[in-house]
């Protein structure tokens, strides 16, 4: 197990991230992040499942924090795209 500071890891990501133990990273002396490397590269699905749920969850408080429904999301992604494609003379 190692332990980084924010400042570390921004310095020195990529050999941080070749560590085959886990890496926790601390904010002023609290946990801000963990990096859990994984063997063959796929996690489990009992994880991704887990880890879907909280992101999910943190995503709906946002959204309802900031009084935005799902459908002006998506609409304004469409929107996106549609200003996307025209700049680059696309369709």
């Amino acid at each position: 197990m190692e332990f980084h500071t924010v400042r570390e890891f921004r310095d020195k990501a990529t050999s941080i991230l070749r560590s085959t133990e886990p890496v926790f990273i601390t904010r002023r002396g609290k946990l801000a992040g963990v990096y859990m490397p994984v063997a063959d590269g796929e996690l489990p699905l009992d994880l991704k499942r887990q880890l879907f749920g909280v992101l999910a969850e943190q995503i709906r408080q946002e959204r309802e924090e900031k009084g935005v429904s799902e459908t002006e999301i998506l609409d304004d992604f469409t929107t996106w795209q549609k200003e996307r494609r025209a700049a680059r003379g696309r369709r």
